[in-house]
Order: structure tokens, then sequence, then C-alpha cells
């Protein structure tokens, strides 16, 4: 394991697996000579050549399209769209073109393409690059979606992403670039889409959290565990495919379950796991699932007005705490109606 910052993770998969399939090649502006605004592709161009690592003009329905082409004829693209916010100009070419391609040819055509972006607030950027906008792929049958919190994370799914056969979607959050962790020294080393991760194991209330919010989810579960309160963190990691039984099994083991998204709350992905967990679950639960998610307003460019239509630890913890002291409040109130009935049973006789 070596200590790497999340975007250097994704470097390293990258250039690993254009090593190893010389059909991986790169599409996107500014990633080839400046080497990606966010510093992702840094020395692929130097290394792999202007044939395989291309700065596009600002053109992103142009691009997207010659990477869906790309990928339908043999090559495996990595196009990256600098901001997610931008994913606006080319979802013809990704929802009615890239995901449905293997369905229209009857199974016998794939679009073996990524699409790389980033998404989230945190730095200022206002209301037209600060969005959460998962759900608009979530929605979209052939599209396979991952949105990683940890650097390991971020490696091991990037190269199963590139390495699979239909389109994915890969979002990472601006404010996770330089943060750091442990990361296996493997070339092959991968992740398998679909496959969830329990970041703490806890037994009074499961939070579901994803991308950035899973790293906030870990710092109150920490403050939680101060307070008597055991959370257990799940990061499903790929929100398609989604691992259902780990979410279910962390739900049902501890009876409470807070999903958490930075993206607004109406037509959220946080609501179909909701409405997944209680559909499956709802015998094992002691409460209402609970949703906490960002304001159903745009993002302001001020960055205190943006920190309080996202939510941050302390919204985490206290709505974690209200659930848990909930449940402790309703169990003291049930063994004092027993009493109560038990007391005026012996009156009466």
């Amino acid at each position: 394991m070596k200590e790497k910052m999340f975007r250097e993770a994704l470097n390293e998969a990258i250039r690993e697996e254009m090593r190893r399939d010389a059909t991986v090649i790169m599409l996107g502006e500014g990633i080839a000579e400046r080497g990606g605004s966010y510093m992702v592709t840094k020395g692929l161009l130097e290394e792999f050549g202007a044939g395989r690592v291309m700065d596009t003009p600002i053109a992103e329905a142009s691009f997207t399209g010659l990477g869906v082409g790309a990928a339908i004829t043999g090559l495996r693209p990595v196009v990256e769209i600098l901001f997610v916010d931008f994913t606006l100009l080319i979802l013809d070419q990704i929802m009615n073109q890239a995901a449905k391609y293997r369905f229209m040819t009857g199974g016998r055509g794939r679009v073996p393409m990524v699409l790389r972006t980033q998404g989230g607030s945190g730095n200022g950027l206002a209301a037209q690059h600060s969005q959460s906008l998962e759900a608009l792929f979530y929605h979209i049958p052939g599209l396979k979606v991952i949105a990683p919190s940890t650097p390991a994370d971020a490696k091991g799914l990037l190269k199963s992403a590139i390495r699979d056969d239909d389109p994915v979607i890969f979002l990472e959050h601006k404010l996770l670039y330089q943060t750091k962790g442990p990361v296996p020294d493997d070339d092959d080393f991968t992740i398998k889409l679909g496959r969830g991760d329990i970041k703490r194991p806890g037994r009074d209330i499961t939070i579901v959290a994803w991308s950035r919010m899973a790293q906030l989810a870990l710092a109150a579960a920490e403050t939680l565990s101060r307070e008597g309160i055991d959370a257990e963190v799940v990061d499903p990691r790929t929100l398609v495919p989604l691992d259902k039984k780990l979410i279910f099994a962390s739900a049902g083991k501890t009876g409470k379950c807070l999903i958490v998204q930075e993206a607004v709350r109406r037509g959220g992905v946080a609501s179909d796991i909701a409405s997944l967990i209680q559909e499956n679950a709802f015998p094992l639960l002691k409460a209402p699932v609970r949703i906490l998610a960002g304001r159903n307003t745009p993002i302001p460019y001020n960055i205190t007005l943006e920190k309080s239509c996202v939510p941050q630890e302390e919204d985490i913890v206290k709505m974690a705490r209200d659930m848990c002291n909930h449940g402790l409040q309703r169990q003291s109130a049930v063994r004092d109606s027993e009493s109560t009935m038990q007391r005026e049973v012996l009156n009466v006789t």
C-alpha cells in the first residue's frame, strides 16, 4: 500500500490501463498539454503521445459523440467532461446513443466508454459549476454510474470501468482530488462494479453515503461514537449497479437507516434507495428511513450560503442523533405505558 492523493490514484489507474491495452485512448479539454484542470491526466501525453491523449475543442457534444463512435468501432475511450454541469450538452450522445446501443443491436454491439467528470459544491463556483447530477444518469437503463470516495476506490473502480463493455459514468467530487489515502501498489488491483463497502462497522444506525458525503459520514460517525452512538457507514461506491444486499443487511442489522446525498432531495438517488430499503427490509426496521440531502435550490456563489445548501458533518450528526434518541424516547414511552397499564390492572384487581 502507498499513500496517494485521489487525483494521483486516478492518474495511476489510467496510466496502467493504457499500458495494458493499446485500445484505451483519452479525449477532453486541456487533458493533454495542461494535464487536466485537476492534474488527473498529468504526464500521459508525454508517455503515450498525441495519438492516444487528445486535447479537444470546447465542443462537448462533438468529442463525446466521437468517443461513442470510437467505442462502437473497437476502441476504449476515456472521455473527460470538465464539469458535470456540462454533461447537459451531451445527453443525446450518452442517454440516447451510448446507453441504448447494446439493446438496439440485440446485444451484438458494445460501447466500452468511460465518461469521467467532476461535480459537487465546495469551491464557490456558483450554480452552473457546482451541481450533483448523478440522478440523471442513475435513471437511464444501459448506463453504469460510479461515485468513489477514497483514492483506493477511485483507482480500483476506474480500472474496472475502463475494462467494462458498457458505458460508465465516473463521477469525481472536486473536493476529493487532494484527499489522501492508502492505495494498493498493484497493477492488477480492481474493484468489481456493484460491490459496496462498509467503511465503518456499527450497531446503532446505518448511514448510507457516497462520494464526498461518505467522508463526511465517517467524520460524523466518529463524533457520534463519543456520544455513545455506534454508526455503521455504508458506501455503495457504484450507484448502478447498486449493492442492495449490503445496504439491506446493514439497515436490517441496525434497524435504523439515514441516507445522505449532496444532490437536491427532490427526485434523488437517496429517495430510490430509501424506497428499496422500506420495500425489502421493512420488518427489520425500528424507525422510518430518513434522508439528508441538499436544499431544492441552485447552489449560491457565496461560500457561506453554499455550505448552508448542502449537508455538512454537523447536519449528519444531528439527524443521526435525533433518530437514535427518538428511538430511546419511544422505547421509554412504551415502557411507561406498560407500567401504567400494569398499575391500572393492579388497582382494578
